[in-house]
């Protein structure tokens, strides 16, 4: 028995744009201008989310729903001193987030230029 070529295109097509619309295609961090965006793009809750940029200025969050997206202005990042991150002065070379999900397991991710890991 042979499928006509007409439903089996439609079907192939269809199947097609339901993977694409299920794939995120998004890096889980990024620099949108003077903007930190991270995104748990797991099924689990992330907990005590900290946000390192370059090494010393942090920033963070008790929690970040599953799917969930925090943005974050760069000026808001701080050191330990409290010294502000400084976009006129300063270029983000790197960002690492860690977390832990609800199951207690670590979460860590790692940005460097437009790369995350």
């Amino acid at each position: 028995m042979t499928v006509p070529a007409r439903p089996l295109v439609r079907l192939v097509v269809i199947a097609a744009l339901a993977l694409a619309a299920c794939s995120s295609g998004r890096a889980p961090i990024r620099v949108e201008g003077d903007i930190v965006v991270v995104e748990n793009q797991s099924a689990q809750e992330w907990r005590n989310v900290v946000i390192t940029v370059n090494d010393h200025f942090r920033g963070g969050s008790p929690t970040l729903a599953p799917g969930g997206r925090l943005t974050a202005p760069l000026s808001g990042f701080q050191t330990a001193f409290g010294q502000r991150f400084d976009r006129a002065r300063q270029s983000v070379t790197k960002i690492e987030v860690a977390a832990t999900d609800a199951a207690g397991a670590p979460v860590t991710l790692k940005w460097a230029g437009d790369r995350a890991k």
